[in-house]
């Protein structure tokens, strides 16, 4: 008997363990720690998905597409300048950029296609200044708008979220979604599992590089990264000295605006910290640093 019952008690804390580990990851812990690197297979491409966390301006219909099978995410970055990869670039089948960043007159480095365009709230005043460029020629564009939620609110007539409903009715056929705030939140839990560190508590900012990957991970099957420099890149001695952009040139240097945001006590984005994550990831997703070349570990 006493067998017996030591063996009952023994199933019902396994039961009990089990159940609080099924609770704990649907609540609070996020797919790089709960889920195994083969949990990371995506459905065909063929089929249309709901992404929750994109709500569309204006009726919040959350964003609905089909996966792609390849994605090129491209860097702002000056390692673009003189890399001759447009073509590649624009044989994906599906291609990211990020805020204001322009392809005229610079498609023999980055391509001419956007597929996708995530934006700051920073930035939805310079896609302003160049309206037709933007809104006219890149009518196919899908454009995903983040930022704080006193900027972004619907309810409360946040002021970015009022500007994106004067664009689409200016041009209809615009596809404009911004983050939830439950996927903002979302954002910051990731970056604190990853780094053990609160997001607003330690001074940082998320870029708009961190929410593209995301993105793009739930997004796309197999991802390469054109632009991106790994984390070691500006400690290195020997590194090339590039513009922070390349449709900036001769203005702020890339690695000099990386390490003064690394070290700074607020208002900085981790630039480093966020590509020692994202070489992580590579391990667990197709993600292939294709300009620079290097191995996520």
């Amino acid at each position: 008997m006493k067998t017996l019952a030591r063996l009952f008690l023994l199933l019902v804390c396994m039961a009990a363990v089990a159940v609080l580990y099924l609770l704990l990851c649907s609540h609070t812990c996020l797919w790089p720690c709960c889920q195994a690197p083969g949990q990371w297979d995506s459905p065909t491409a063929s089929s249309v998905l709901s992404f929750q966390g994109y709500s569309r301006v204006p009726d919040g219909k959350p964003l609905e597409r089909a996966l792609c099978h390849r994605c090129a995410i491209v860097s702002s970055s000056g390692q673009m300048l003189g890399s001759h990869l447009g073509q590649a670039i624009d044989k994906q089948e599906c291609v990211l950029r990020m805020n204001h960043a322009p392809t005229a007159g610079y498609e023999e480095d980055v391509g001419a296609r956007s597929t996708v365009r995530v934006v700051s709230h920073t930035s939805v005043p310079l896609l302003l200044r160049n309206q037709p460029y933007f809104f006219q020629q890149s009518q196919e564009t899908l454009y995903i708008i983040w930022g704080p939620a006193k900027k972004m609110n619907r309810e409360k007539a946040g002021s970015t979220y009022q500007v994106l409903l004067r664009v689409v009715g200016m041009y209809p056929h615009l596809q404009i979604y911004t983050l939830t705030e439950e996927k903002m939140m979302y954002c910051d839990d990731v970056f604190q599992n990853e780094t053990g560190k609160n997001r607003i508590k330690s001074g940082s900012f998320l870029s708009t590089g961190w929410f593209t990957m995301i993105l793009a991970m739930e997004l796309c099957e197999q991802i390469y990264v054109f632009g991106m420099v790994s984390d070691n890149y500006c400690r290195e001695k020997n590194h090339t000295s590039v513009p922070y952009h390349y449709f900036e040139k001769g203005q702020l240097d890339e690695c000099k605006m990386y390490l003064m945001h690394e070290r700074a006590r607020r208002a900085g984005h981790r630039f480093i910290t966020e590509k020692a994550i994202f070489s992580r990831w590579a391990k667990r997703r197709h993600i292939i640093f294709a300009h620079p070349p290097w191995a996520g570990r």
